[in-house]
């Protein structure tokens, strides 16, 4: 077999969406065979939507979680099945039920992803009753189609709950390959800041540095759920504790990455006639793809210890530094040492898969409730008009209730696709929204007229029971990277689910006008019900990126007093500051989608981008180089100017979250650390320079509220 055939399906093998795919698969073919089998062919349609919904409520966890969410998930399936049944008959009632429990199901997800993924999926089942509820649709009794929708996806849950505990390590060790391969992005796009040219645009650099710092964080939230849902309160060995380990040898280099030790274009400037910053660059690229090489070999589960590491580059930047060691400004050969210093760490981390040479607390931060009172002021705390997710649920409630309204006064017969996809294209955000609305439309379009060729070429028959199985897995297979052909396959799945003879042929039109009268509706929502514009809630978002600096600064302080320990406050406090960013560079990035006259000035928002991520560049520099000052007046000045820069940023955070004018900096403040920073040397002046870089930010962000204001 040619080696890249057998690369392609080595890689088709351990992709995270084989086994997505091939459970649907076999559950849909268990519930085809067992209604054949059986001669009730009444169920199998109901069956199959149960499958599909069931595997659209489904999260990567162990065994004992994925008993639980499948638990929670049946009943909620119940509950809504039920509900739908008892009221579809009477229009006023279920008028009234339709946008309640949507409400309530929207709100459930604030306890954590795991609900809001099972909320989600008890949406789409209960529209799914509604249209084999449909007298047009029905092929059974009154409760057929309940009982047959809830056992489809006990099936299914009870294959993958199988799946689960044959494989129980599969999902972390995925997990784990795709936070490597998200900070090799990130490594590369780093190496680009060091290209030693003066006309390269920075700034896009940073757009893109934080774009990709916010995909490694969410990556480091999944793996650091699965291995939550994995260890339980078991002191880790073997395998999981080697698994444990490099996820904190990721989080060590995510904060080596994400650190600026000298502005850019300065050090570009004054070593341009210099090839240093070339062999940084060259490091830092060779150094991301030992990082792919980190995740393949824990994808593939290959031996440890076989990374090829670029030692020789590694040498010559040593040697590149030690040259002109002396003759270089003193600021410039500090930073200099200091990324030399990071980088070989940065190494050594990478080859070993281990960030255990310092002191780490293993411990690991649970983000679920640990109780029903505290699952409920979660949901307490979003009830506001403040919060997207309150503003998200009225909006999708009454946006389905006008679909409702909409299919009884013109479309009663196959009008449920309408709430449908009302449904699938209402998203929290415009761009969103926007996005997903020409997807659905496009993909409907393409299955109907799929569909069509079919049922108008081919004869009735026994054919269409396999493709509609290949339509349902390959629905899986698209759906989170492929919206317009996932679209395309579930419709055609749906048309040939309901076919009787000549049905779906007539239906064809009818469900595209449907289509285009749920996706109008969607967009009618989104644009009159509580419009969530996302340059709103920049200050507050703003504000709650100051804070998380600060903390994440208080830390660190902490740190340069007693010494470096990775605890879990530490660790939760950088990551809080990461998550921050994240969430106003995604608010950001949605907003630029969103209509010119609903933004504030574009430019001043991109600056308040690009300036939080050299803000948090600078924490993540002091974090990469903790560890006890010495002690004497210079290690006091330091340790004070931390606490005074701390000071200075919740206090920014406080006001920007008032609403009130940032204070102009303070030259005489600035000149004082300046000239502490300048006197001292070692590590003292690292840390002095940094904070001085810290508190010189704190002016722009005045800037950056009068330009947007």
């Amino acid at each position: 077999m040619p080696t890249t055939l057998r690369q392609r399906l080595a890689a088709l093998t351990e992709s995270d969406r084989t086994a997505d795919v091939v459970r649907v698969l076999l559950a849909l073919i268990g519930v085809l065979a067992w209604c054949v089998a059986r001669n009730e062919h009444a169920g199998t349609v109901p069956a199959m939507l149960g499958v599909i919904a069931c595997a659209l409520a489904e999260t990567d966890d162990a065994w004992r979680a994925r008993l639980r969410g499948l638990l929670v998930t049946l009943a909620c399936f119940a509950v809504a099945a039920v509900t739908v049944r008892q009221t579809i008959a009477l229009p006023w009632l279920f008028a009234l039920a339709l946008p309640a429990g949507t409400f309530i199901l929207v709100m459930l997800g604030a306890v954590s992803g795991r609900y809001a993924t099972i909320a989600a999926a008890t949406l789409i089942l209960s529209v799914y009753t509604m249209i084999a509820s449909d007298p047009s649709q029905a092929t059974g009794g009154p409760w057929l189609v309940t009982m047959a929708m809830l056992l489809g996806a006990a099936w299914y849950g009870l294959l993958s709950l199988t799946w689960s505990a044959l494989a129980p390590q599969r999902a972390l060790r995925l997990s784990l390959a795709r936070l490597f391969e998200a900070l090799a992005a990130q490594l590369d796009v780093k190496a680009a800041l060091f290209e030693p040219v003066r006309d390269l645009d920075r700034s896009a650099l940073d757009i893109q540095l934080a774009s990709l710092s916010a995909r490694t964080v969410d990556a480091l939230n999944e793996t650091r759920t699965a291995l939550l849902d994995r260890l339980g309160r078991r002191q880790p060995r073997g395998r999981m504790a080697a698994r444990l380990r490099l996820y904190f040898a990721a989080q060590d280099i995510h904060e080596r990455i994400s650190s600026s030790h000298y502005p850019y274009e300065k050090l570009a400037d004054a070593l341009f006639h210099s090839d240093i910053m070339f062999r940084f660059g060259r490091l830092i690229r060779l150094q991301a793809m030992t990082c792919r090489a980190r995740a393949d070999e824990i994808r593939r589960t290959l031996p440890p210890g076989s990374l090829a590491l670029p030692r020789h580059a590694l040498e010559d930047v040593r040697s590149a530094v030690q040259l002109g060691a002396g003759t270089r400004d003193a600021s410039i050969d500090e930073a200099l040492s200091g990324l030399l210093r990071n980088v070989e760490r940065l190494q050594e981390t990478l080859a070993s898969g281990n960030e255990a040479a310092w002191d780490t607390d293993y411990a690991l931060q649970n983000p679920d409730p640990p109780t029903f009172g505290e699952a409920l002021a979660r949901i307490r705390v979003q009830v506001t008009r403040r919060s997207m997710r309150f503003r998200h649920a009225v909006r999708l409630s009454l946006g389905l209730l006008a679909g409702y309204l909409l299919l009884l006064a013109v479309h009663p017969k196959h009008g449920y696709w309408i709430l449908l996809t009302t449904l699938f294209v209402c998203q929290p955000g415009y761009g969103a929204t926007r996005l997903r609305l020409l997807q659905r439309v496009a993909g409907t379009a393409l299955g109907l007229v799929a569909g069509w060729t079919l049922l108008h070429v081919l004869p009735g028959g026994d054919w269409r029971l396999p493709v509609v199985v290949a339509t349902g897995a390959g629905f899986f297979a698209f759906w989170r990277r492929r919206y317009t052909l996932a679209t395309a396959t579930i419709t055609l799945f749906v048309l040939l689910c309901f076919d009787e003879p000549g049905a779906s042929y007539d239906a064809i039109a009818p469900r595209l006008l449907d289509t285009l009268m749920g996706a109008a509706v969607a967009a009618a929502a989104l644009r009159f019900i509580l419009p969530d514009w996302r340059g709103r809630s920049l200050p507050d978002l703003m504000a709650d990126a100051l804070a998380a600096d600060a903390a994440y600064l208080r830390h660190i302080a902490m740190q340069y007093t007693r010494g470096r320990h990775d605890d879990l406050p530490y660790r939760v406090a950088r990551r809080d500051a990461h998550n921050a960013l994240a969430a106003l560079a995604g608010s950001i990035n949605q907003m630029l989608a969103e209509p010119a006259h609903t933004r504030p000035a574009t430019e001043a928002a991109l600056r308040l981008m690009t300036h939080s991520q050299q803000v948090l560049a600078h924490l993540s520099t002091l974090g990469a180089h903790r560890e006890a000052l010495p002690d004497g007046p210079e290690g006091a000045m330091a340790r004070r100017a931390l606490e005074q820069v701390a000071d200075g940023y919740e206090r920014l955070s406080r006001l920007a979250r008032e609403g009130q004018p940032l204070p102009a900096a303070d030259t005489a403040w600035l000149g004082s650390l300046d000239a502490q920073a300048s006197q001292a040397a070692g590590l003292p002046r690292l840390v002095g320079m940094q904070a001085l870089l810290l508190a010189k930010a704190q002016a722009g962000f005045t800037d950056i509220g009068a330009a947007s204001g």
